[in-house]
């Protein structure tokens, strides 16, 4: 009898033995895990997975799921973001244009943190989400960002949108994450010249201006694509760095050609625009001229207004 009590008591041991072991082994409980790029419930979780979760990298895993009671879950997480675009699942290309609107409580300064992430789990790109009202309210504020990206090989991805958290606690944390489509187009970086408020303190010289690089899809004719990106003005984040645009929104090309070195660009009359003095007219020429000299191939730039180079950007 006393031989099979301890048989018993040995088997009780093994088997809570083992039962602790496959807990170990198998993770947490209550929650999701990526596994070959698909998301499998562990136990009875509450909340569904906010995230992509990729072949080679789970980019967003449940977002601090609920494991104790001071940690924000998945539908409160969910509940405090709205992210009007890019739709998910939708094709991006760079630059892309971000909105959507958030509690106030996600922005410090006016400002929280996006990430674009590769399929491999690297950081592509990042930009803050710039407040458009006042932040200082437990309400929805609208966010506006403009976010720059090489895809490099990646073809999916996720949009990474995070509260700026300055306790710096893990339990203050939040995540959100819209999957996106990379576009395939090979893309190539241009400067863009803008004026900047920082680097050129009280405007000592008009025509003084500093370039911003910008990504481009690939294409022959390099020179206009960066022309329409200067036309199209600086963006949030560049403005909250000091840059600014001289030329009025709206700007149509009429025309734009490059012959023996000398580039000729013709604009619309919305370009001349109430200019307002002779400093903006040399600001305008300075954005238009070094934009379009960065390129080997053109030494002079000459701007006219509807056909007309003479009384062009006269002040």
């Amino acid at each position: 009898m006393k031989r099979i009590l301890i048989y018993l008591v040995a088997l009780i041991i093994i088997v809570f033995l083992a039962i602790i072991n496959l807990r170990l082994i198998s993770g947490p409980e209550d929650t999701w895990l990526c596994q070959n790029g698909e998301w499998v419930a562990h136990g009875k979780p509450s909340n569904p997975p906010v995230g992509v979760c990729l072949k080679h990298n789970p980019i967003v895993k449940t977002p601090v799921a609920t494991t104790t009671e001071n940690q924000p879950t998945a539908d409160n997480v969910a509940s405090e973001i709205n992210i009007t675009s890019p739709t998910s699942n939708q094709i991006i290309t760079s630059p892309l244009e971000i909105t959507g609107q958030a509690k106030g409580t996600w922005y410090f300064e006016a400002s929280f943190p996006i990430k674009l992430i590769g399929d491999k789990g690297e950081v592509l790109a990042q930009v803050p989400a710039t407040a458009q009202a006042d932040w200082m309210t437990t309400d929805f504020v609208p966010f506006k960002a403009t976010l720059s990206f090489n895809p490099g090989s990646s073809t999916i991805g996720m949009l990474v949108f995070a509260n700026d958290n300055p306790s710096g606690m893990p339990q203050n944390e939040k995540q959100f994450g819209v999957p996106v489509r990379l576009s395939a187009v090979e893309q190539m970086p241009v400067k863009i010249y803008f004026g900047n408020t920082d680097l050129n303190k009280n405007t000592a010289d008009c025509s003084l201006v500093f370039s911003v690089e910008r990504l481009i899809a690939k294409t022959q004719t390099t020179a206009r694509a960066s022309l329409e990106q200067l036309l199209a003005g600086a963006t949030d984040a560049e403005k909250a760095q000091g840059y600014f645009t001289s030329i009025n929104p709206g700007v149509k090309i009429n025309s734009l050609t490059i012959k023996n070195g000398t580039a000729k660009v013709d604009f619309d009359s919305q370009i001349e625009y109430q200019l307002g003095g002779s400093c903006r007219v040399a600001a305008i020429r300075a954005q238009i001229t070094q934009t379009l000299e960065q390129f080997p191939t053109v030494k002079n730039v000459i701007i006219s207004v509807n056909g007309n180079v003479g009384e062009a950007l006269q002040p």
